[in-house]
């Protein structure tokens, strides 16, 4: 029986990506973490936000505004195929027994 909780993606951490919607749409950007479990991920540099940062002088920790990336849905990325260098949706195919993903528009293989 599967595990319910467990999903996959279609981008990975390190994928370059092109964001479809919100307030970066349009940019490019590589990805620094993915979360299968909310079917999200964290683009370098992109969807920042500003948290307020409260003072821990135990810790050595300073208090103010800090800016950092916040998760965006994978529906809103699209995969940056490397060959192409186009926006693509993915492919499943399995090469060598072993299942890759590849780029629809130009057939390259996206995993190496």
């Amino acid at each position: 029986m599967a595990d319910k909780n467990k999903k996959s993606l279609h981008v990975k951490s390190g994928d370059r990506v092109v964001i479809l919607a919100g307030k970066d749409k349009g940019k490019m950007g590589n990805v620094k973490k993915s979360i299968p479990s909310e079917a999200k991920v964290v683009v370098e540099g992109l969807n920042m936000i500003t948290k307020s940062q409260k003072a821990q002088p135990a810790y050595g920790i300073n208090g103010g505004l800090i800016k950092l990336e916040a998760p965006i849905d994978s529906s809103n990325v699209m995969i940056v195929c490397p060959a192409c260098e186009k926006p693509t949706r993915v492919a499943h195919k399995e090469v060598d027994g072993k299942k890759v993903r590849v780029c629809k528009k130009c057939g390259e293989t996206l995993d190496v």
